[in-house]
């Protein structure tokens, strides 16, 4: 009994030290009968009952899970960089992509441009063609190619008397030479000039004015803010003749233009038509007087002489530029003074013609030939232009033979610079 005792208490024993045991060696011997078999090529046996595990290399129990975190390492390390590869080339890929579709868009844009330039500055380039041939028709007009004549036609520049250089506005500093036609936008022109030459101080700022529709248009036509060959040229003295020679070749030297016709209706409706006190008093009353036939006395005032049905009408005003007495002494108001009068394109090599019928495209490309086009832009507003269509309304009492008269009187400026003859004033 007391055998079997003993035996009993070894064999739990030894079933406790067993346990132990296997607590302590469990790893071990997970990996000595759960692992895969070596393979062949280490020599060793298979396990033919085994599943066909994964293969891969048996590592010793003493450096399997460094190895085994070694290896997970070196796997997430190749995935990783598998994945970025994947990435980068799905990156580059789209780059690649973004880049054509760029180029697309800068091929498209391109295309706009040209499509825009040849909607815009296509037409550029045809109005500089047509800049050429408003230039060739002028000179073949002084040249005496067409029937043209006129008074001044083949004198030379140094002929031209002093006084009448005094629409031609030097601006030294931006090289530029303007001459100024009223009743074609002169107005705003001359606010350019200002601008350009920084000639007129703002009040409000202190400082030369910048923009040109903020200059007033009353102060713009004050002769003191602008130099002209008049004021720069001395008779005689060679240095100044020199000197304006050198201008006249290298400045640029532009003036605007307009139907003759039609700026001769705009200039009366505006100054002898209207409510103008200076006009009436220098022009109208002695209009009135001669051409109306009106004895006695006349209204001192405009509003007197609109109140007394007293103002000049456009007949008399037409009778009074015929009159050869008018003619012969050259009073003609610069209103209505003929352009070759006032710019004298014969002697004066302009470099650019602009029209007040195309004064938009045609302002914006001389502002880009004078390189300002970056500092100031051409006033917008409304703009005083008698359209072509009123011609046959003005002149309906007006006698043919008079009209042809008149047009005789303008034709240089139709020939010189282009435009058709009135068939619907001369022809009815």
């Amino acid at each position: 009994m007391g055998t079997w005792r003993a035996l009993r208490a070894a064999f739990i024993l030894g079933s406790l030290v067993t346990s132990l045991l296997i607590m302590v060696y469990w790893d071990d011997i997970g990996d000595l009968t759960l692992s895969p078999l070596q393979g062949r090529g280490n020599g060793s046996r298979q396990c033919p009952s085994c599943p066909r595990a994964a293969a891969g290399p048996r590592l010793a129990p003493s450096t399997d899970r460094t190895q085994s975190t070694s290896s997970f390492a070196a796997t997430a390390a190749k995935l990783t960089v598998e994945g970025t590869t994947g990435t980068t080339e799905e990156q580059k890929q789209g780059e690649e992509e973004d880049r054509e579709e760029q180029r697309e868009e800068e091929e498209e844009a391109e295309e706009e441009t040209r499509e825009g330039e040849e909607r815009g500055r296509s037409p550029a380039s045809v109005d500089g063609r047509e800049q050429e041939e408003r230039k060739q028709r002028m000179m073949d007009v002084c040249s005496g190619k067409d029937a043209a004549e006129f008074p001044g036609r083949t004198r030379t520049f140094e002929q031209i008397p002093h006084k009448e250089l005094d629409h031609l506005i030097v601006d030294d500093a931006n090289q530029i030479i303007y001459c100024y036609v009223p009743k074609v936008a002169c107005t705003n022109w001359k606010r350019v000039m200002v601008v350009l030459s920084r000639s007129l101080i703002s009040p409000s700022s202190g400082k030369p004015y910048s923009d040109p529709e903020a200059v007033p248009p009353r102060l713009v036509h004050n002769s003191t803010l602008y130099h002209n060959l008049t004021s720069l040229m001395r008779p005689n003295d060679s240095q100044s003749l020199h000197q304006m020679a050198h201008r006249l070749q290298t400045y640029t030297k532009f003036l605007f233009v307009r139907d003759p016709f039609v700026r001769l209706i705009s200039a009366f409706r505006n100054k002898l038509d209207g409510a103008n006190e200076q006009f009436y008093r220098d022009f109208g009353r002695g209009i009135v007087r001669r051409y109306g036939h009106v004895s006695g006395s006349l209204p001192e005032s405009v509003s007197e002489a609109i109140a007394a049905g007293l103002k000049p009408t456009f007949q008399q005003f037409v009778t009074y530029l015929l009159d050869p007495d008018t003619e012969k002494k050259r009073v003609f108001n610069e209103h209505w003074r003929q352009v070759y009068r006032l710019c004298h394109p014969c002697q004066v090599k302009y470099d650019f013609i602009g029209r007040l019928e195309t004064l938009e495209p045609d302002a914006d490309r001389l502002l880009r030939l004078l390189k300002v086009d970056h500092l100031l832009r051409f006033p917008s507003g409304p703009h005083n232009r008698s359209a072509v269509s009123w011609e046959k309304e003005w002149f309906a009492e007006i006698p043919v033979t008079t009209r042809r008269e008149l047009y005789k009187l303008y034709e240089p400026d139709f020939e010189l610079f282009g435009y058709p003859e009135p068939d619907v004033v001369l022809h009815p």
